[in-house]
Parts: structure tokens; sequence; C-alpha cells
């Protein structure tokens, strides 16, 4: 059986003429309204939405190709924050995710790109519920942070083998302290664990954390930071000292590549393991990048197939 071969794209963030910049330098044309390639496929990794001031614009690019076959995606944490904001429920103000000044403010660009368009703001959200938490293509794994196997049977399981984000779901995963939370949060957001005795830091966003992301693939990472998963910047207000709990996922090297996104990585492109590598270079931030690799079959990922561009200013 002949390999497709794939560009899997890393997290836009509603950055629409970096995208654009990357399909064209990637070869993909434009085709009555659908960017497509000649003899690849696009993947995209998720996040879609928020920050970037032209939210509706890469939805109006990625929406059609990934209708059309041109493109296949899993879901985002963005999307299925989108998601839990937009669903009523029988909370303190009624929706799933809360509408405190945090989130909302987190999610005030895609918020502001549907203002005044209810029905397109739904029939968007409902779009999102469309895309799957992860796609297993045999010779090749996309999540969007964490490739949990355990958690990802517990899902198959619960659903009777559909991985898409079922009504159920949704609202389990919006109760702490459930296993259907964890996992999405896992699935999603990636492994987290808490720092001990009380230490904090404060992200990217100037939000204070007690928790960390971490490699959760890294067994040569025992220390809180240098199991750290997260911008540079914030790496020296971790604690060096050593982990006390299980911070590590099982993924075999012997396991298919699986791409990540969420990360906000920096400097230049490389895996992060020989099978395991993210393509979020922070495209949302100033001096970011939008990142792509070029798969063709690997199972050993190489440095150069990577292609990037840089962020594009409005």
């Amino acid at each position: 059986m002949a390999v497709v071969s794939y560009d899997i794209i890393g997290d836009i963030h509603g950055h629409s003429r970096s995208l654009l910049a990357l399909l064209e330098k990637l070869g993909y044309r434009n085709e009555a309204g659908v960017y497509h390639h000649p003899s690849r496929q696009a993947i995209f990794l998720g996040d879609f939405v928020d920050r970037g001031e032209f939210q509706r614009e890469v939805l109006d690019i990625v929406r059609p190709m990934i209708e059309s076959g041109a493109a296949l995606s899993v879901m985002g944490n963005h999307e299925f924050n989108a998601i839990a904001f937009y669903t009523p429920d029988d909370k303190a103000d009624g929706y799933l995710r809360a509408h405190s000044a945090k989130n909302s403010g987190q999610h005030q660009a895609f918020l502001d790109a549907y203002a005044g368009s209810p029905a397109e703001y739904e029939d968007t959200i409902n779009w999102f519920r469309t895309l799957p938490l992860w796609l297993d293509l045999g010779d090749l794994r996309i999540v969007h942070a964490c490739w949990d196997q355990h958690e990802i049977a517990e899902i198959l399981q619960y659903q009777g083998g559909d991985h898409h984000l079922g009504e159920e779901l949704l609202r389990m995963s919006c109760d702490i302290g459930s296993w259907q939370f964890t996992a999405i949060e896992t699935i999603l957001k990636g492994k987290e664990i808490p720092l001990q005795r009380g230490a904090s830091f404060s992200d990217k966003d100037g939000n204070v954390r007690h928790n960390i992301r971490v490699r959760w693939w890294d067994r040569r990472a025992v220390t809180y930071q240098a199991a750290f998963m997260g911008p540079e910047s914030a790496r020296t207000h971790i604690p060096d000292d050593a982990i006390d709990c299980d911070h590590l996922v099982e993924y075999s090297r012997e396991a298919p590549p699986v791409f990540l996104g969420h990360y906000w990585m920096e400097g230049d492109p490389q895996p992060l393991a020989p099978n395991i590598a993210c393509l979020d270079y922070s495209v949302a931030k100033p001096g970011g990048r939008l990142v792509a690799y070029r798969w063709d079959g690997e199972q050993t990922l190489v440095s150069g197939k990577y292609v990037c561009v840089e962020r594009i200013e409005v």
C-alpha cells in the first residue's frame, strides 16, 4: 500500500495570513475556494481560534479543506473551551465553562468575530464538535497535547468506540474530579502535576499557576524544572526539586510517530524524541512562527523536514 504523504500544521490561533503563507510555501493552491495539494493532505493540530485578529478568516480556510477531504484535523483545547463556553448548564452562571472575566478575556477575539451573527456562531460551535479528539492513522498518530493510551482506551470504551466529543463526555469532562475530566484535560491540555509546597509561576497570560505541564514521555526529566513543558522564560521560576509523583505517560520508541501542538515551543523546530514532535511554535506571540512537518512515512522523525513561516503582523 502506498504511503499517504501529510503536511502536519501546528496551532494557528487566528493568524490567517501566516496560514496562507505557509500553505503557499507547502505548494497548496486555491481551487474554487478550497486549498488543495496535488499529492499531499494537510493535517491540522487544532487551536484554530482565540488570540489572533482573523478568527473567521482562519476557519474560512481550514473548514472547506477538512470538509472537502483536502485536510484532516483534531480538536484543540481552544475548540473544546469554545464548546463548553457556549453550552448551557445548571452551574452557577449557566454554562459548562464559566463566563468569568478570565475565561471571557481569553476567548474574546473569537466572541468578537461572531458578535451579531448568532446563527453562524452556533454553526461554528457545532462544527467544532465534529473534530475528533485524536487520529490514529496506523503509521502516524495525531493529538493536540498528549497521547495517553490508557485515557484513549477509557474514552473509546465509554463511547462505544467513538473518538469524538459526545454530549455525555462533554458534560462529564467539565466535572472536576471525574475520570472524564482528567482524560480530556490530559489529551487536549497535557499531563499536569502540582508543584510542591505551594510554589507557583506566571504563565504566558500572566495567570498564576500552581501546576505545570510536563514532558510526559521523558524519563530523564526527574525534577520539576527539567520536566516543565512550557515557555523557557518561565523555567527559572520552577523549583529544581525531585518530582515526588507519577508524571510519565508510557510511549514506546517503537510506537508510531505522534505529532502534538499546544506547548508554545521556542527556538529551531526539532523532534522532542525520535518519534514525538510538537509543531506549536508560538505564532500567537510576536516573533513566533507557524510550523509544519512534511511526513512521508518515516518512523524516525527528521529535523530537516520542518517548514516554517514567520508570524505576519497585522
